[in-house]
């Protein structure tokens, strides 16, 4: 059997030597820019040479809209197949060296052969993610009325029961961590009690947090509404909050960033989870309506800046720190490797620029209140272009100067459109 095609590091390597001449260019001139502001570029390239983002199992397919999908070709047909793509968008990006896994979703037949899988193509599991939001064929319970916080005990079990099961799933293939997200409330005021719909959740949550392994963490995610649409049980961050400060250490609060009133002020939310200690992470997107899943930094690049603006200064504040990033999209009309691609490339920008605001300027302005000055400070660095230093850190690591031209001259999804023949789809629903 022919083994499955993977972009040959020389072809990233022959492409890259056209295009470095320019990059030199570009990084030099960047270089003097930043340093007349006495920033070291090469420092800052440093740290965006050490972020990583997972990429989810999930995210390599098209995803669904809430009334059809319609599958791209050579999608991956397995959870192989989904790490050969999630390690071709390493070979070109390379900061993305972990995936994220949904239960049962990703349910592998083999944990030590998928493992083992992953290890060869460079690649490890980011946090397991459990799944109480859909019936699954052959449980014996339904989800429709809830599942941490249903009312029938024997279904509040079930769910505990699987989140466990994805515990141990995550151990078999080396992940030391679980994100819980539950869709449960209700669609109708007086469906639910909500003191006792929270009660139970927390419960629920008590129940998986002692299952945990040692070194584990387990992320509370939070969201605003769907599929409950009048009442979320775990919707906003102060609910996530309290919950995960009852649970103990080893539990904290993922924001994403989909999950939101519009205009809602996350970054003030990121500060705020940043002081009280229990940020966990995020999952990175965009929104223009409500949680669209759009692609990360493709509607509001400003607001992803000052979300890392609050990250960065923590960083500052406590070297120590550290946060697990993870892009969690919806490609519909895009291919989902040049969107995760772009996608990772946005979350660095932000980063980067985070790290070109001066925080002694910034204070010395809020100390003496002069507002104007202060939003500049923050704009100066935003409206820099950093690219040369994205590419040069990229480029550092063995990825490719240009991933999306790279991508498509490697014919990567032509040759894979033939390798996985495309069988027809009726499926509905977000995937």
């Amino acid at each position: 059997m022919t083994p499955p095609f993977r972009i040959p590091d020389e072809f990233i390597d022959r492409r890259n030597q056209r295009l470095k001449p320019a990059l030199d260019e570009d990084y030099s001139y960047l270089a003097r820019q930043l340093e007349r502001r006495g920033i070291d570029i090469e420092a800052v390239t440093r740290e965006v040479m050490e972020l990583e983002i997972a990429v989810p199992s999930w995210g390599v397919g098209t995803g669904g809209t809430r009334f059809a999908r319609f599958p791209g070709p050579g999608e991956p047909r397995n959870v192989f197949e989904k790490l050969d793509d999630a390690a071709t968008v390493q070979s070109l990006v390379r900061c993305a060296p972990a995936v994220s896994l949904h239960i049962p979703w990703d349910e592998p037949e083999d944990a030590a052969a998928l493992r083992e899988h992953a290890a060869a193509l460079g690649l490890r599991f980011d946090a397991v993610n459990s799944n109480t939001f859909q019936d699954q064929e052959g449980q014996a319970h339904s989800y429709k009325f809830g599942s941490l916080t249903h009312v029938d005990r024997a279904v509040r079990e079930q769910a505990i029961e699987h989140n466990l099961h994805t515990i141990e799933v995550g151990r078999a293939l080396g992940s030391t961590s679980i994100t819980v997200w539950v869709g449960d409330g209700g669609n109708f005021p007086g469906q639910v009690s909500f003191r006792d719909a929270l009660a139970r959740y927390l419960e629920s949550l008590q129940a998986i947090y002692g299952g945990l392994p040692e070194g584990w963490k387990m992320y509370l995610e939070h969201k605003l509404y769907e599929p409950a649409f009048y009442s979320t049980v775990n919707n906003d961050w102060g609910t996530s909050y309290w919950c995960a400060s009852q649970l103990g250490p080893k539990c904290s609060c993922l924001v994403d960033l989909g999950h939101h009133a519009p205009n809602t002020n996350i970054e003030m939310i990121v500060s705020r989870l940043l002081q009280f200690g229990k940020l966990g992470g995020f999952h990175f997107n965009d929104s223009k309506y409500g949680d669209d899943d759009l692609d990360a930094g493709a509607i509001q690049p400003f607001r992803l800046f000052l979300i890392f603006h609050e990250l960065v200064s923590e960083a500052r504040r406590n070297p120590m720190f550290e946060a697990a990033y993870m892009l969690d999209q919806s490609h519909n009309v895009t291919d989902p490797i040049e969107s995760l691609m772009t996608s990772a490339i946005e979350v660095q920008r932000a980063f980067a620029q985070a790290w070109l605001v001066s925080s002694r300027k910034l204070e010395e302005y809020q100390s003496k209140n002069d507002a104007l000055m202060a939003h500049a400070e923050l704009k100066r660095a935003y409206q820099t272009d950093v690219t040369p230093i994205l590419t040069m850190a990229r480029m550092r690591r063995g990825g490719a100067i240009d991933p999306v031209a790279t991508y498509r001259a490697s014919k990567y999804r032509i040759l894979k459109s033939t390798e996985r023949p495309q069988t027809r789809s009726e499926s509905a629903g977000i995937v």
